[in-house]
């Protein structure tokens, strides 16, 4: 195992190191004024979901999203995002989907902030806060959505508590991420232990894979425009280009990106 990763599998090491790179990043992005920070998605035939004009060069990312939180109506729900990054995942649910209110929490408080800048919407939120204790009182939400932000999380059945004690019985946690081969029973245990009743689940590396090829020539150019040289290898990484590491895991499967569903019980 590589010296990083060995690393990240320290809880506390992780975060500090996650708490670090979220704010650089941001900095870094600013003027570019990127929304998105999760890999993509895309099926075949292609999803094809109707967009304006602005949201174009955004459609892979979005179509995640998309993808996420449409695996029940959210329409005039009380939704939280944990880890909702730079906030255009949450502007587009909140704009499409008609949740009452929709709140995007953030350890990031640059991130936040950019988010309260480029985001202003009715019912829409943001606020700064951390996955493993979030700031709210038991059943304040009927869903709850995480997209591509738990493996940072040092401690990830304590998140899943969490989320559990913020959702109303029969509320919904709509969720995708990935775990590496050596995690992923770690992962699938955890998520049988937590008190949610899955309902549906899947492994996606294909169209996940299928919306990176899509990005991939605007994000290598984000990286080496925003990124310092000693920071390129780790930036393809996180863009998901073709070639980068986690772009050959997910295609040999060492890496499986899952969806879910779950229920409140």
């Amino acid at each position: 195992m590589p010296v990083l990763d060995r690393l990240f599998s320290i809880g506390p090491v992780r975060k500090a190191i996650w708490q670090f790179w979220y704010p650089f990043l941001t900095r870094r992005l600013r003027e570019e004024k990127v929304l998105f920070l999760n890999y993509a998605y895309e099926e075949d035939p292609p999803m094809n979901v109707p967009l304006p004009s602005a949201d174009e060069p955004n459609r892979a990312c979005i179509q995640l999203y998309h993808q996420v939180a449409t695996q029940v109506s959210l329409r005039g729900k009380a939704v939280l995002e944990v880890s909702c990054g730079h906030g255009g995942g949450a502007a587009y649910l909140a704009r499409t989907l008609k949740p009452q209110r929709y709140t995007g929490l953030d350890l990031n408080p640059t991130g936040v902030r950019f988010c309260q800048e480029q985001h202003q919407l009715d019912g829409l939120v943001f606020m700064q806060g951390d996955a493993g204790k979030l700031p709210f009182d038991e059943r304040t939400f009927d869903a709850v959505i995480n997209v591509e932000a738990s493996h940072c999380y040092p401690d990830f059945p304590r998140f899943l508590s969490e989320v559990a004690r913020v959702l109303r019985t029969g509320g919904h946690f709509l969720y995708a991420d990935f775990r590496f081969g050596d995690s992923v029973a770690a992962w699938e245990q955890a998520l049988a232990a937590a008190p949610l009743r899955k309902l549906r689940g899947r492994v996606i590396n294909a169209e996940v894979l299928r919306g990176m090829a899509r990005n991939s020539a605007r994000s290598l150019d984000l990286v080496r425009r925003h990124l310092p040289g000693f920071m390129h290898s780790l930036g393809r990484d996180f863009a998901g280009v073709e070639g980068s590491r986690i772009h050959q895991a997910l295609t040999t499967g060492e890496c499986s990106y899952r969806s879910y569903c779950f229920e409140k019980r």
